[in-house]
């Protein structure tokens, strides 16, 4: 906790001064471009691995960055209700969604008995369950680890085209929606090719 402590203070006498005319352009409105669907993972910084500035991302982030179907409901629906504000209300431009490597979320759909004691994390990743049919069986492979995590992208951005708003946007190419696949380790990230079915190194 000293160190969140420090770094506010450090942010507030070092960092602010130099930014002080985009945050005060920024304190009475927001115009995103980009609407990030990532992992709550603390790995996955998303200002930080786009370069990106206060304004630029309207973030959501869950874990294994699960976008749920669309579906109207009584219930408090936190990843709907912000992907619903951030294209409809802010009118974001794109849509990213960003999955990474040694994602304890993918992890969990095949290693369920580990989290036995979390049943809403579970219950969450039933969203992602689909997947794993189309899987090999050898989990102890961290190469299938990595497709399952690839393929979780990939049907996420299948889940964004349930959203009627965001189907009718796409067609009329008002909106762009891509999946990012980060990597950790060497810090690249790769995009999905749908013409290809690959994700492709960002350059």
């Amino acid at each position: 906790m000293d160190n969140l402590l420090l770094g506010v203070k450090q942010f507030k006498d070092e960092i602010y001064p130099e930014y002080k005319q985009l945050f005060e352009s920024l304190k009475s409105q927001q115009s995103p471009h980009t609407l990030f669907i990532g992992c709550s993972d603390s790995r996955l910084i998303p200002d930080l691995i786009t370069r990106s500035m206060p304004g630029d991302l309207f973030v959501v982030r869950n874990i294994a960055n699960i976008v749920p179907k669309y579906r109207l409901s009584e219930e408090y629906l936190a990843t709907t209700s912000a992907i619903e504000f951030a294209v409809l209300g802010l009118n974001v431009k794109n849509i990213v969604v960003c999955g990474h490597s040694n994602c304890g979320g993918c992890r969990a759909l095949v290693q369920q008995e580990q989290f036995k004691n979390m049943p809403h994390t579970i219950k969450w990743l039933e969203q992602s369950s689909e997947i794993i049919k189309n899987i090999g069986s050898n989990f102890n492979d961290d190469k299938i680890f990595e497709e399952i995590e690839k393929q979780n992208i990939i049907l996420q951005l299948n889940n964004l085209m349930t959203y009627p708003f965001i189907k009718e946007k796409y067609v009329s190419n008002s909106v762009n929606i891509y999946g990012w696949y980060f990597d950790i380790g060497s810090g690249t990230v790769f995009s999905y090719n749908k013409l290809t079915n690959q994700f492709e190194k960002l350059d």
